[in-house]
Parts: C-alpha cells; structure tokens; sequence
C-alpha cells in the first residue's frame, strides 16, 4: 500500500495480540472493577516516570480534577478559592475546568510562538498578589522550559503544575516532564502515546497529594488509604472504615481492564516514543525553510504528540484551502488544540480574566492546524504532507 493509498491518520492503534490476552485475562478472573491489575499498572507507571507514585483514574481530564483538588487540600500549600492560578492561552478544556470549578480564578498568559507553551516572559508581567500558582501545559508533547519556571516560580512564591496529557516520554534536563511540578497529570486515551481505552493519572513525589488522590478518585473515602496516612485517621474498626467519607469526592476510578492493558502498554513504551521522535526528524527537515508554514520548537526532548503546522506568507488566511487540500489526499487534520480558549463562548460561564490580547494564540487559532504522529515510520506521509503544501496556489 502506497503512502497515498493509505493517507495519514490522526491516530492508529499501538495494541497487539498482548492486549487482547490481558483484557479476556481480566474477563476470566471475574474482576473488572479497579483492583491489583490497576495498582501494578500505577507501580510500572511511576517507575518509568521517576516517581514517588502515580494514582490512576478513568482519563486525563479527571487527572486534572483529582490533581488540583488533592492540592487545594493539602495543608501546606496556600491555594483556594479566590486565588489566581495562571494558564496558557492555548490548551484542552479540561486544563481549565477545574480551576473554576474549585472557585479559583483563570489569569490567562500568551504562548510562545515557537515552543506554543506558556509564554514565560509575560507569564512573569501578569503575577498578581493574588496568583498563587501555575498550571503549565507541555503542548503537543514539547516541554516547558521548566528550569526557568521554577526559578519564576520560586521568585514570586508561587507553586506549579502540569497538565502533561499530550506529552508522555517528554523530558527536560533528563527529568520526565509531568514530574517537575507539585503534580503532573498523564492521559491513556486512544490517541496518547499510550492506550487503556480510557485512562488518566496523577503523578507525584507529594504524600499528601497521592493519598488525597486516592481518596478523591473514589467518593473522598479511606477505604484504599493506609492505616497511618495524612488524610484522616482511621479507626480500629475495619468496618467502620468501609465506608467513612472525609473528603468531597468524585468516582472517578479506572476499570480492571485499563490496568491490563496499560502494563502491556508500558512495556512498549520506550519504543513507542522513539518511533515518533524518528518521524519528527523528517518533519523538522522538510518543514524547517518553508516560508508558508512555521512548526513548533523543541524544548529539552519532545515526545511529539503530533506535529504543529503555522501558516504564513503566502497561505496565511487560507487555512481552509490547506486543510482541504490535505483531506482530499486521506491526511486527517485538527486544530492546535483548542486554539485560543479564551476565543471559545464557553469562557463567558468561567471566572476568567483574559487580557486585552493575545496574539500568538489568536495566530494558533486562526492560522495553526494540526497532522498525528506515530510510533511507526510516517517519513514518506510527511514529505507527501509538505508536497501538498507547497503546492497550494
């Protein structure tokens, strides 16, 4: 089959026979609600990550929740209702809804027109006494650049986190993005690096957020929470502690099935990751001197969820003509994201302060679409894309 015949998808599967064995394992042992298939697939994940744990839930989205509850909760970090929390123009939809949704206030920054992460510079000029933290984004699997939002951070007192759902196998200084902040949180959807059907986590070196986590993810219980933790003290009386609820929870919890799969996919990850940063090798070279579109910049090393294509010169403003031209040839496309989420009507119901403008995220939105990667060799699909390109008159 030619790379014409078969176009590029958006996304493909990474399963094998090894799969389908772990999920028929799950439906002979008669237990499909989250159990030890989980918990061993949580272990395996933070040991690839580099960290203290990983708490699993049923997506990314729900990671984001479950990840900036367990923090508002916690102790010793200063944040609640009322305060800032600085984000990226430029981000999915559920990077934002839980902000509000725990009576925090959005302060949106501009991205970067090269890495398309939150704009350092005037993430700084938008500090407030009131902005207590930021959520990063490492977009499109391109790291922050988190040595200088560490030291922002440490210099204005503010604390960080990351929605690290696109950008699995990322790292930055030889340290996995999604374990530089307070918390990071992962995706397992079909079209992530990784696949459990559904499926999210949250990573963290932080005690309190992983048993929080653990907690929240299940109707705020202590029922998976270890005699001595930090949230509640339980009793002497195992069955008082089936049910003792101490936090405002959600159910949020995986399926046995996801687990399976995920230690399956784990496994594969490495190759997984290094197949896609093969791709990204051609796309940075047939893509680089082209004066119709600008890609996104590498920050540390890129994962490469997908591949940002800019337009400009002769195409800006012709967004359709591309994304027309590239359909017609089975290349499936997307917009950057959300483009700027502070363009969509939703923002009207969110406590959101959006400043006058943002330009680099309006050209993401305008100007900015999208082509999948893969795990397997996509060169001549990429080429093909960069012919379609240039030939658009």
């Amino acid at each position: 089959m030619t790379s014409k015949e078969r176009g590029l998808p958006l996304a493909t599967t990474t399963w094998d026979d090894r799969e389908y064995a772990a999920i028929q394992e799950v439906v002979e042992s008669g237990r499909f609600t989250m159990g030890p298939r989980v918990a061993e697939f949580e272990r395996q994940f933070a040991e690839f990550v580099g960290a203290r744990s990983a708490v699993m839930v049923n997506s990314g989205s729900s990671a984001n929740l479950v990840g900036l509850t367990a923090a508002v909760y916690d102790p010793d970090i200063p944040l609640g209702p009322g305060d800032e929390i600085l984000v990226p123009a430029v981000s999915w939809a559920t990077t934002y809804y839980p902000v509000t949704q725990l009576g925090m206030k959005l302060r949106f920054v501009d991205v970067d027109e090269h890495t398309l992460n939150i704009d350092l510079d005037a993430l700084e000029q938008r500090i407030t006494p009131r902005t207590k933290a930021v959520f990063a984004v490492n977009l499109l699997g391109n790291p922050v650049d988190f040595a200088r939002l560490r030291h922002i951070c440490d210099k204005h007192d503010l604390v960080f986190f990351e929605d690290n759902c696109e950008s699995l196998g990322a790292q930055f200084e030889g340290r996995h993005a999604g374990t530089h902040g307070l918390f990071g949180t992962f995706s397992s959807f079909f079209s992530h690096h990784i696949s459990t059907m559904e499926g999210g986590l949250v990573v963290s070196d932080r005690p309190y957020i992983e048993q929080a986590s653990r907690s929240l993810r299940a109707h705020g219980w202590t029922r998976e929470l270890a005699a001595d933790n930090l949230i509640h003290p339980k009793s002497d009386d195992p069955f008082e502690d089936l049910f003792r609820f101490v936090l405002p929870g959600y159910n949020v919890r995986p399926v046995e099935m996801s687990g399976a799969i995920g230690s399956e996919q784990i496994r594969k990850l490495p190759d997984l990751i290094t197949g896609r940063q093969r791709n990204a090798e051609t796309y940075v070279r047939v893509f680089a001197e082209s004066d119709r579109v600008d890609i996104q910049h590498e920050t540390g090393s890129s994962s490469w969820f997908g591949f940002a294509l800019l337009l400009k010169g002769e195409l800006e403003g012709r967004r359709k003509d591309v994304v027309s031209a590239l359909t017609a040839a089975g290349v499936e496309v997307r917009p950057i994201v959300a483009g700027n989420f502070a363009r969509n009507p939703v923002i009207q119901r969110l406590d959101a302060d959006v400043p006058p403008e943002l330009p680099n995220a309006d050209r993401v939105h305008h100007q900015g679409l999208f082509i999948g990667n893969h795990h397997y060799d996509i060169s001549s699909e990429i080429e093909t894309v960069a012919e379609i390109v240039e030939a658009i008159r």
